[in-house]
């Protein structure tokens, strides 16, 4: 949980901090740019729509729960219910929760304890690398000198003792 001013700045630190964390979770990079633009969007409707929180901030959560990645936003309500706008290409405002709605897995309001909090859940697959290697760390030299070499010559141990031979094309004489 974090804890942000009711203020335009909230949004960048908000996208820094999130996608951080997803990095060095191993998260793939278009699901935390997906992420980020939706905790934007989320943060941006309670700055320009809603109160702030009685402690003059909104709060921002994310977590995982298997493959889904739940981002919120609380803050102190507003007189209307938060809903997706209708977003012509010539309006300037609108598009928010239409974003949202398209990238992510489903979407929501809750009411609790004197806040509104908006939700939205995003696929996010765990990967089968380690968390080491998805936060940039290169694989030790034994691990890669252990691996086959794809243009070794083919042996008849292989897969099924079959021998892959390569001919020579027609197109292309050797």
């Amino acid at each position: 949980m974090v804890l942000l001013p009711h203020a335009p700045s909230s949004v960048a630190v908000a996208r820094r901090r999130l996608g951080s964390e997803l990095t060095a979770s191993g998260v793939d990079s278009s699901v935390i740019d997906d992420a980020s633009v939706i905790v934007s969007e989320l943060i941006s409707n309670a700055l320009r729509h809603a109160r702030p929180l009685p402690s003059g901030q909104v709060r921002v959560t994310w977590t995982r729960r298997g493959d889904l990645i739940e981002i919120s936003v609380s803050d102190g309500g507003a007189t209307t219910e938060p809903r997706r706008g209708p977003g012509t290409l010539s309006s300037l405002g609108g598009r928010g929760l239409g974003i949202v709605e398209t990238l992510a897995e489903g979407w929501g309001v809750r009411r609790e304890d004197g806040a509104t909090t908006v939700w939205a859940r995003l696929y996010a697959p765990r990967f089968s690398i380690e968390p080491r290697m998805a936060a940039g760390a290169l694989p030790d030299l034994k691990e890669i000198a252990d691996l086959p070499d794809p243009f070794a010559a083919p042996d008849a141990d292989g897969p099924g003792g079959v021998r892959h031979e390569t001919s020579t094309s027609r197109a292309y004489p050797g």
